[in-house]
C-alpha cells in the first residue's frame, strides 16, 4: 500500500464515519506515533511524507478505533507492499504484518509460537503485571482484573486479582472470543449478550455479567492473551473507560516486548473534575 492510497483511504473513512483528525491523532500519539497533529494534517494534505514505521502506525491507530466503534473498514499498512513481495521463505520473519500471506492455521501456529517466545506460560505472578492489574480492578472497580495467555487449549492467569480458575478451557474463556478482535471486546451485560448468555462462566461461577478485555500483542506482533476485567453486576462503558483499558494493556505490552512512550492522560476523574483537555 503506497502513502498515496492510505492517505486516500483514510480521507474516505473520515468522511463516512464519525471519526476526525483530532481523534485519530490521539490515538496514533497514543500508539507511539513520533509526529505532530500538523504534521499528520499535512501528510493527509500531500505536503509531508510518512516515513513506513510511522505509515503503519497511523494504520493501527484508525483501525484500532474502527474496531471501537464497530466499523467494517480496514486501513491498509504501508509496509504491506513490502510483505507482498517478500518470498514465501521469509513470510514469518514479517511478523503479523505478513498474516495476510498464511492460511488461517498457520496463523494460528505463527500466533501460539508467540506465545511460547514470552516465556511466560506457566512462570509465578510477577509484581510488573500485578501492578496493572490492581490499579484495573481498581480503577474499574470490578471483582476481578486478569492479564492472560491463549496457548492452543487453556486460558493461562499470569495475573490475577479476584476469584477467577487458572487453565480453564479456551473454548469457553471470553478472553478467547477477545483475542480474535482487532480492538477490545466489551459486554455490558452476558445475560442480555446472545454470544455469551448460555456460557458456563455466566450461569455458573464466576456468574460474569460485565467483561471488557483488551488484545495484547507479543513477540511478531502476534496478538498473544488479554488484559481484561470482570465483574458480577452489568456495568456501563465509556470512551474513557476504553482509553483507561487500552493504555493499561499497552503497559502489560511493554512488560513483554519493551517500554514506549505513552502520554499521560489515562486517569479517572474525580467527581466535578474538568472535562478532558481538547
Amino acid at each position: 500500500m503506497n502513502a498515496q492510497a492510505q492517505i486516500q483511504q483514510i480521507k474516505e473513512v473520515l468522511s463516512a464515519t464519525a471519526l476526525n483528525l483530532e481523534d485519530v491523532w490521539i490515538n496514533y500519539y497514543g500508539m507511539g506515533g513520533a509526529v505532530s497533529r500538523f504534521e499528520l494534517e499535512a501528510y493527509l494534505g500531500g505536503l509531508l511524507v510518512l516515513e513506513e514505521e510511522q505509515c503503519d502506525v497511523l494504520a493501527d491507530a484508525i483501525n484500532d478505533l474502527l474496531s471501537q466503534v464497530g466499523a467494517r473498514g480496514r486501513i491498509s499498512r504501508c509496509s504491506d507492499d513490502r510483505a507482498a513481495q517478500s518470498p514465501a521463505s521469509s513470510r514469518r520473519a514479517l511478523g503479523v504484518a505478513g498474516a495476510f500471506l498464511l492460511s488461517a492455521e498457520e496463523q494460528e501456529q505463527e500466533r501460539l509460537d508467540a506465545v511460547t517466545r514470552t516465556q511466560l506460560l506457566d512462570t509465578g505472578q510477577e509484581e510488573r503485571f500485578d501492578r496493572i492489574t490492581q490499579e484495573a480492578k481498581d480503577y474499574f472497580e470490578v471483582s476481578s482484573a486478569i492479564v492472560t495467555l491463549i496457548d492452543d487449549r487453556r486460558q493461562f492467569l499470569k495475573s490475577v486479582i479476584g476469584p477467577v480458575q487458572q487453565n480453564m478451557p479456551r473454548e469457553i474463556s471470553f478472553c478467547n472470543a477477545t483475542i480474535r478482535n482487532a480492538g477490545p471486546l466489551i459486554v455490558r451485560d452476558a445475560l442480555e449478550d446472545e454470544r455469551f448468555r448460555n456460557n458456563p462462566l455466566v450461569r455458573g461461577e464466576p456468574h460474569i455479567r460485565f467483561y471488557a478485555g483488551y488484545p495484547l500483542r507479543g513477540p511478531g506482533g502476534w496478538t498473544i492473551g488479554t488484559l481484561c476485567v470482570i465483574d458480577q453486576q452489568p456495568r456501563e462503558y465509556s470512551m474513557r473507560d476504553g482509553r483507561k483499558l487500552r493504555n493499561l494493556a499497552r503497559r502489560v505490552e511493554d512488560e513483554i516486548n519493551g517500554p514506549r512512550i505513552l502520554p499521560d492522560s489515562d486517569h479517572k476523574p474525580t467527581q466535578g473534575a474538568a472535562a478532558e483537555p481538547q
